[in-house]
């Protein structure tokens, strides 16, 4: 069997390095991914409710290869400015596309709505998510937190805390493909409420419980929604929610190839989360290729590929929600308090 890589993160792809920067009081943050040698990139967006920056620059026809880091946030429209915040911490390390005597760093963005969620948004004149930007790519490095961390602090799912995810897998063809999530969504995480995952046939080992599916699968499970218990006065989370994601690979593709991967990971949203790609979710996969391993795919290799994409998302979506912990004015309980006594 296909096994992780040894940090079970994203970071196990050689070129990638992950920072976290959060404020429990805002209950928001910010998770910068940064390519320090570059990284070819695509993007597929697939919710009805996306946020983002200089996704356009992403796809295929367009005339920029590789990036230099993406960012993810919580804050909604707010959380835009993340990006400005990674892109100033790079352009102090010299990193960027070469213009004449000028570089400028390439950080593609995207957003998750965290407004109600229970934290202090009365952040004054200007939103806190550029200075998040830049303490977090700053953090970068091939270890950090998930959970209750980065731009999955103040996330949810219908039913439990959201958080951020991450997971790896070494493909049969010597290279590793990994997930980073902030998940964020309109729909379920676990089946009806209850602690089993729906994506418990992609697990591998406990990481998030072990506790397969249950016997019988309960009718409901399948009910079209089970929704927010909102308890925060603020608008309606059907409205307000997105999961974003970023699959990344040491594998050498073409902007087309990544573009091909970042479709393919989205199977894992649908096979992690019910119902999924929704009119109220900004469902978006940014898709990263260093090409450290220096091997490029044979046709059949890359089937695989993509199935390893959308494997290894819905792991790092059910890590997300089986990581997150409890904190102060919560207004949704984090899986491991809801069953204290299974999964560890």
């Amino acid at each position: 069997m296909r096994q992780p890589g040894p940090l079970n993160l994203i970071t196990d792809v050689d070129g990638l390095l992950v920072g976290n920067a959060e404020d429990t009081r805002l209950k928001s943050g910010v998770t910068a991914i940064i390519c320090p040698g570059g990284a070819t990139a695509a993007v597929q967006t697939l919710g009805g409710s996306p946020g983002s920056r200089e996704t356009d620059l992403l796809e295929p026809h367009n005339a920029v290869e590789t990036i230099n880091a993406i960012a993810l946030s919580g804050g909604s429209a707010f959380g835009l400015d993340a990006g400005s915040g990674v892109q100033a911490a790079l352009h102090e390390k010299g990193m960027g596309f070469e213009v004449g005597p000028h570089r400028i760093p390439l950080v593609p963005a995207a957003i998750l709505f965290d407004l109600a969620n229970g934290g202090d948004k009365a952040w004054g004149r200007y939103p806190p998510y550029r200075e998040l930007g830049y303490a977090a790519a700053n953090n970068a490095a091939r270890t950090f937190a998930i959970g209750t961390a980065g731009a999955g602090t103040g996330a949810l799912t219908a039913g439990f805390k959201g958080g951020l995810g991450s997971a790896s897998l070494r493909m049969d063809n010597g290279t590793t493909i990994g997930a980073l999530v902030a998940a964020n969504p309109l729909g379920t995480v676990n089946m009806d409420g209850g602690p089993h995952f729906w994506a418990a046939p992609f697990e591998v080992g406990n990481e998030f419980g072990g506790l397969g599916y249950p016997q019988p699968i309960p009718p409901s499970a399948v009910d079209l929604r089970i929704k927010y218990r909102d308890m925060s006065g603020g608008p309606s989370p059907e409205l307000a929610n997105t999961t974003i994601a970023v699959i990344g690979t040491d594998a050498a593709l073409s902007k087309a190839e990544a573009k091909r991967l970042a479709i393919a990971a989205h199977d894992g949203f649908s096979h992690a989360i019910w119902p999924t790609h929704t009119p109220g979710d900004g469902d978006l996969v940014f898709a990263l290729a260093t090409a450290k391993s220096g091997v490029r795919p044979e046709p059949d290799d890359f089937i695989d590929l993509c199935a390893g994409a959308g494997a290894v998302m819905a792991r790092a979506i059910a890590r997300s929600v089986f990581e997150a912990v409890a904190a102060d004015g919560d207004i949704m309980p984090a899986w491991r308090d809801a069953f204290p006594d299974l999964g560890r």
